[in-house]
């Protein structure tokens, strides 16, 4: 299987795979979040994976290599003519994580074993657990929708259902399944289909029959079953292509491979697909059955140190002249059939009386007694112990549904899952397959079993429905959850309970007669519950200097922010940081745009660590980095202090107290003085564009703690705030791929006058200079220009800043105005040497300015731009990309805006992902016909009909224009449109399109990570109890 979404060739396209600082490659499939058992990446829980998995591949050759075809023999190349005509090349998404498998979207190969009804055999990994989208591509480059039909609980083969009406340009053959037909020095081939592009082939010989399944790690294996081993002429493979011999038969099924270069391959043997096809075929459900047991084949040597008396060991060799071993319990599940009466390291003698040393002969026994007892005789350390047992429905422990609810997804434990950590299947808790929304549990996005939610017990998916389905909105309770590696530990977090983003409460149930997944709403969310006023007193801080100063505790709350769309390019989900009281009465509180960044969010806001009420954005600025917010101060009793801001600016040197909040969230205080302020440039993030300060006078501060705190102040000994400690989201870490923070003062005068028109319930209209500029020393002008007497006045008016400002960069669609190299001498007549200065755009609608153009000097006319458009205020999420007017950020980085379709995030396993769609894309037509805005793309998705193709003209980031084809998927992927209302709850309207229409109600997304670009994970900043070292980074 390939999912590495290669590059295709294009231009601008560097030599070498976009590293994870660069932006990715936009008019292709992104390597990111990959995952695929027969290559290497990321295993399907999210956790990393070796290159051991399932194949040997590496990103430079996916797929069958290209072998050695020109030294076949006649009848060799006879054969793979014949057998060409049955592989294809399956392209999927599994939609959205399920048991062990993430979402991803990637590319398999199959073949065809039955031509007549329209089956084609593959791994199951490439089925997956959970739900599945895909086309096949034949070998003439026909093309059709495939279906799953069934997939194996534990064996690596699934079958997938397609019509075969719907090929009509050559004759559909099937190959023949002869497991009887592998044997050790059998000459065989591969044939796969490399991206449905490349017939490629693999050669090789059978060297062993009994090799064990191999171990992936974490995740999906298989177990209970016997591989098959081939010498193979080089290594690797792709997941799904069928191994045949000479004569054209399938012998086995290609699954997995060496990572370390060795010439070897690992076949699935077909006993069991050739069973469950014939079954299929006769539509008689397929039986499997189970003891929750696994076993292993261990050599003779090995099973007489457990105890295998040499009367035994005789009987079997006489019995099985050939064979080496038997097969030893290795896991025995805990509360299962075999607990108690079966002991890891116990020797299989003999079922139902019958000498036993194959997995085949044992699974057709258990699957031919489910419901009913089996007689296993077994020998433990030399004695014989005769046991009967039960024997259980594997399909039973394989769950078939999961539940969203609150953003997240949940199922029962899997036996997959269960056999893996050797835990009980039986009340385990509820598996949480996708750790998002509410339940965005930290350190990982799956593997987290539920134990209880309110206090209330959730051993399994039935109890969890019933538990949520009586938590109102907006609810915060007690969640305690272990880890699959790690059932020692109980975790405690306190989860805020989100049904109006994500409203419904949905069970998604397996249809194996449609292949697809049935939604059926169960619950509507229960109404908030009304918040009441509360009590509490700020902490006392009796050992610190300086009592004014630290009596400024009383004026912070701690803020945590959750953004349940990813708009504009941010990399989190959620965000925790602190907060400065600017009004106690009116409840407004001043923060950072990087703990608040658009007013999309749920904000919950705690006053003196004890009181939690919710507040709501009532303004951002478009440049200085922060947002202010309000709470309802009638829920709150409790001794919040107004700041009180200092109207001078704070000088260099000048001696200031620091009280910040480090990275346990706990305030820290010491004397410093001003080391600097002077004019920073917060680096753009070159793969995601994304909010970020500029044109920004910035103020560093001679302590350490100042870069353990992303919040603070630093107040004077009276308890006047002299400035803002800040954090500043920056540029993405090239050797850690990890969002850069910085920690920054903003001094308190330029706040003033918006803070004034907010407590007079004002909302700031600005408007600003769409540029960002650089300072210029007056050695730089004198060269740029500048007469002597400019340089004089600078010199003059301001002692302290002998420097002037130079246009760096003027924003995208620049209606004339300044242009880059542009000098600024004065703005209305007023100098301009520091960026408090530029504060007389706010308010004007043009600008008379000198400035210095080429070494001259001139005076023009300078529009400023109206900062309510640069914030989103309608998003559209299509086929699982979410979309939106390119925000300021994009305006900031990039010369021209190709159309107001801007391609911000997407979710992996969505059509979006499958075809390319690409953060950063800029989306030009729909099927030819120019959309230049939202409302005419909408438009004209809205008539395309569902599972149909359809073209998108693209442009990418760096001006590359492409064209994307796409395969509709409202089933999963339905459009939903927001629009920023300040009627609405929660300030936007929602609405859902189905086929073509907008349809009652709204609608809703899969529980999903969404990828915005080459990025982290998202952290879980949830509450923990159990420990404060929270940072919120």
């Amino acid at each position: 299987m390939d999912h590495s979404t290669e590059a295709r060739a294009k231009r601008k396209q560097p030599p070498n795979p976009a590293t994870a600082d660069e932006r990715p490659m936009k008019q292709i499939k992104s390597a990111l979040g990959s995952f695929e058992p027969s290559t290497n990446g990321a295993h399907a829980n999210g956790l990393d994976a070796s290159l051991d998995e399932y194949g040997s591949e590496d990103e430079a050759s996916v797929g069958i290599p290209h072998a050695v075809a020109s030294a076949d023999t006649a009848e060799w190349q006879a054969t793979i003519e014949k057998v060409v005509s049955n592989v294809v090349s399956i392209h999927f998404c599994q939609t959205c994580s399920f048991d062990t498998d993430a979402a991803i979207s990637s590319e398999a190969t199959g073949f065809v074993v039955d031509a007549e009804r329209g089956y084609i055999l593959t791994n199951r990994h490439v089925v997956g657990a959970g739900p599945f989208t895909g086309y096949c591509i034949f070998d003439n480059h026909e093309e059709c929708d495939v279906y799953p039909v069934y997939r194996d609980p534990v064996h690596d083969f699934g079958i997938l259902r397609f019509d075969p009406e719907a090929i009509k340009y050559m004759p559909l053959t099937a190959l023949t399944l002869r497991p009887d037909l592998a044997k050790v020095g059998v000459e065989i081939r591969v044939v796969g289909n490399d991206a449905g592009e490349k017939l490629s082939i693999l050669s090789g010989v059978i060297s062993r029959l009994d090799r064990n399944a191999p171990e992936y790690g974490e995740g999906y294996s298989d177990f209970n079953t016997n591989y098959i081993q081939a010498a193979a002429a080089a290594s690797g493979g792709s997941s799904g292509s069928p191994v045949v011999n000479i004569d054209g038969f399938a012998v086995a099924l290609q699954a997995g491979g060496r990572a370390d270069g060795a010439a070897t391959d690992y076949f699935l043997p077909l006993d069991r697909p050739l069973r469950a096809l014939e079954c299929i075929r006769k539509a008689e459900p397929v039986l499997r059955g189970t003891i929750q047991c696994q076993w292993i084949l261990k050599p003779f040597d090995e099973c007489r140190r457990l105890g295998l008396t040499p009367e035994w060991e005789k009987a079997v060799r006489e019995r099985f002249p050939k064979e080496t071993g038997m097969l030893v319990a290795e896991v025995v599940l805990p509360k299962g059939p075999a607990h108690t009466w079966v002991e890891e390291g116990d020797v299989l003698i003999k079922v139902n009386g019958e000498l036993l040393t194959q997995f085949v002969r044992l699974d057709e026994i258990l699957d031919g007694s489910v419901g009913s007892e089996i007689k296993l005789l077994i020998q433990r350390g030399g004695d014989d112990v005769e046991v009967t047992l039960n024997v259980g429905d594997l399909h039973v422990i394989t769950p078939d549904r999961f539940v969203s609810v609150a953003g997240a997804a949940f199922h029962d434990l899997s036996y997959q899952q269960a056999r893996l950590y050797v835990v009980a299947i039986k009340d385990a808790g509820v598996y949480c397959c996708e750790a998002a929304g509410s339940f965005r549990f930290e350190g990982s996005e799956s593997g987290w079993l539920v134990q209880t939610v309110d206090n209330k017990p959730t051993p399994d998916l039935a109890t969890f429905v019933e538990v949520m389905k009586a938590i109102p909105d907006r609810s915060r309770v007690v969640v305690t959850y272990k880890h699959l590696r790690d059932m020692h530990t109980l975790n405690t977090s306190i989860m805020f309970i989100d049904r109006h983003w994500n409203k419904a409460m949905r069970m998604a149930v397996r249809n194996d007669a449609t292949g697809l997944w049935d939604f059926t709403d169960l619950s509507n969310p229960v109404p908030p519950t009304a918040p009441v006023p509360r009590k509490a007193n700020f902490i006392q801080m009796e050992g610190a200097q300086h009592a004014a100063a630290v009596d400024v505790v009383r004026s912070f709350v701690r803020i945590s922010a959750i953004m349940p769309l990813k708009l504009d390019g941010f990399p989190r989900a959620r965000k925790i940081g602190f907060g400065l009281v600017i009004d106690a009465e009116k409840g407004l509180v001043i923060t950072s745009r990087a703990i608040v960044p658009y007013d999309m969010c749920d904000i919950s806001i705690t006053i003196a660590d004890s009181i939690i009420v919710d507040g709501r954005v009532i303004f951002m600025h478009p440049l200085q980095n922060y947002a202010i917010i309000q709470y309802d101060p009638r829920l709150v009793q409790a001794p919040v202090k107004t700041a009180k801001l200092a109207t001078r600016t704070i000088k260099q040197g000048e001696a200031t107290i620091f009280f910040g909040f480090n990275q346990n969230l706990r305030p820290v205080v010491a004397k410093t003085a001003v080391t600097d302020i002077t004019t920073v440039a917060i680096p753009a993030s070159a793969p995601t564009p994304r909010y970020r300060a500029v044109n920004l006078d910035a103020i560093t501060v001679d302590t350490n703690l100042s870069g353990q705190c992303g919040s603070g102040v630093l107040v004077a000994e009276d308890g006047t705030v002299q400035a803002l400690w800040l954090t500043y989201l920056g540029e993405r870490s090239s050797s850690s791929n990890k969002d850069v923070e910085y920690h920054l003062g903003l001094a308190t005068p330029m706040l003033l006058p918006v803070i004034e028109q907010v407590q007079q319930g004002i909302k700031p209209q600005l408007r600003i200079l769409n540029l960002e500029t650089q300072t210029v020393q007056m050695s730089q002008v004198r060269i740029m220009g500048v007469a002597e007497e400019w340089i004089e006045r600078v010199e003059r008016e301001d002692p302290e800043r002998h420097q002037l400002f130079m246009v760096r960069k003027v924003d995208a669609n620049h209606g004339g105005g300044l242009a880059e190299g542009d000098v600024i001498l004065t703005l209305n007549g007023k100098l301009i040497t520091r960026v408090s200065d530029l504060d007389i755009m706010y308010t004007n609608d043009v600008l008379d300015a000198v400035i210095v153009r080429k070494r001259e000097q001139i005076q023009i006319k300078v529009p400023t731009v109206p900062t309510q458009e640069l914030e989103t205020d309608r998003a559209v999420l299509f086929c699982g990309a979410i979309l939106h007017r390119p925000h300021h950020a994009v305006r900031q980085q990039i010369s021209k805006v190709h159309s107001d379709i801007y391609v911000s995030a997407r979710m992996r396993g969505s059509p979006a992902y499958m075809y390319g769609l690409a953060p950063t894309n800029f989306i030009t037509a729909v099927n030819a016909v120019a959309t230049p805005n939202l409302d005419s793309f909408v438009r004209e998705v809205a008539k395309i009909p569902d599972n149909t193709y359809f073209r998108l003209k693209v442009m990418t980031f760096d001006n590359v224009p492409w064209v994307a084809t796409m395969k509709k998927n409202e089933h999963y992927f339905p459009t939903i449109e927001f629009v920023k209302d300040g009627s609405a709850a929660e300030g936007w309207r929602r609405s859902m399109w189905e086929n073509g229409k907008v349809t009652r109600g709204e609608g809703e997304m899969m529980p999903e990570i969404m990828d915005e670009g080459a990025g982290e994970a998202d952290a879980a900043d949830g509450g923990i109890l159990a420990s404060n070292a929270q940072t919120g980074r």
